[in-house]
């Protein structure tokens, strides 16, 4: 059994060769201390209209006085180093959706529907074909959710990128009625967990795969090797493997916004289930999670394999199969699963003993 924030002898932890985020070049760490540390200036910017303070997947803004109950839900993000793998790819079309994905889950774990989008656009040397590329994406993933791309800025910046190198980012902005804001306040002992499947690494911890992979330069033996295929799938290539597309779980879950059963949910991104989870566990309760209860793919367990990861480290840095969780009352669990029958019940809540999350494997 290991907790949130403490060590687990994985399967590879007395490997010299082990490979770990921090290595890679990504401090989670330095993360969470910087969080904490903006926090006090970051309320002091706060009037009454805004709601919950950080931490959540989202921020909240009541759209009028105290009185109306509308509220605007906003979150910003990026692909990572995924673009990295994209680029050496020269497949772009993918990555506008990824971002467009992303930030749809993060408001929704806050119980939101997504009203509007904006993109930011930055490159070396700008490459018209390359960035419509990418804004199609988006644009294809913003109709297909009936979400408005309002708007959005292409940067040129020579010198900071190189060449045809360019970062991406997104912002949303969703409405919730501030009475149905899901934060996970609602979760009590006796709760059961479900998790939704993921369709890969979605947009996270490829710092950490292109270590393991060797992927760190722009060469041709590089392109080679995302070229070629899975050892455990010949059919697809590492490439398109990697840049598999980061699921939406709007469509699976949008009529049970306007119920009572979710009392919690966690978008698995970077921190994985410990991290993510969390966010919305309340003081004094432990989420419990049952690592019998699914089989991370085999593409996981291949890139652990590769980078001699440790299993903690990995539950730590990737979503391991779990893209999306849910948390929701046992009498509420088939209806659950009726609006999404991908789910598995993978833990349930107890009272707390120290930790907000603990991952173990139960026997029997």
């Amino acid at each position: 059994m290991f907790a949130s924030g403490s060590r687990h002898p994985g399967a590879h932890e007395a490997d010299p060769a082990a490979l770990s985020y921090r290595a890679a070049g990504v401090d989670i760490d330095a993360g969470d201390l910087m969080v904490r540390a903006i926090a006090p200036a970051v309320a002091r910017t706060h009037s009454a209209r805004v709601l919950r303070g950080l931490g959540h997947f989202g921020g909240f803004f009541r759209v009028g006085p105290a009185g109306p109950n509308a509220t605007l839900v906003a979150s910003i993000d990026g692909v990572g180093t995924k673009l990295m793998v994209a680029q050496l790819a020269g497949k772009h079309a993918g990555i506008g959706a990824d971002i467009v994905h992303h930030c749809v889950n993060d408001i929704l774990a806050c119980g939101a529907t997504p009203l509007f989008f904006l993109d930011y656009f930055a490159t070396g040397r700008l490459d018209a074909d390359i960035g419509t590329q990418v804004v199609e994406g988006i644009a294809r993933a913003c109709e297909t959710h009936d979400i408005a791309l309002l708007g959005g800025e292409t940067a040129e910046m020579p010198g900071l990128y190189t060449g045809n190198d360019y970062d991406l980012a997104g912002v949303i902005v969703g409405i919730v009625d501030a009475e149905r804001i899901v934060d996970g306040a609602r979760i009590g002992p006796g709760d059961v967990i479900l998790g939704l499947p993921s369709s890969g690494f979605h947009t996270n911890g490829y710092s950490l795969i292109r270590a393991a992979l060797g992927l760190n330069s722009n060469d041709e033996r590089v392109r080679e090797r995302l070229r070629s295929g899975l050892p455990f799938n010949p059919s697809e290539s590492v490439e398109d493997a990697l840049l598999r597309p980061h699921r939406c779980y709007l469509p699976q879950l949008r009529e049970l916004l306007d119920g009572d059963e979710l009392r919690g949910m966690a978008h698995i991104t970077g921190g994985g289930i410990p991290g993510n989870l969390g966010r919305v566990i309340p003081d004094g309760l432990t989420a419990r999670i049952d690592l019998t209860s699914w089989t991370p793919p085999t593409l996981f367990e291949w890139i652990l394999e590769r980078g001699h990861i440790a299993e903690d480290e990995a539950f730590r840095v990737f979503n391991m199969g779990i893209g999306f969780v849910l948390v929701c009352a046992r009498d509420d669990v088939a209806a659950v699963l009726r609006a999404a029958p991908e789910g598995l019940i993978i833990g349930e809540v107890i009272e707390g003993d120290g930790a907000r999350v603990i991952l173990e494997r139960r026997s029997g």
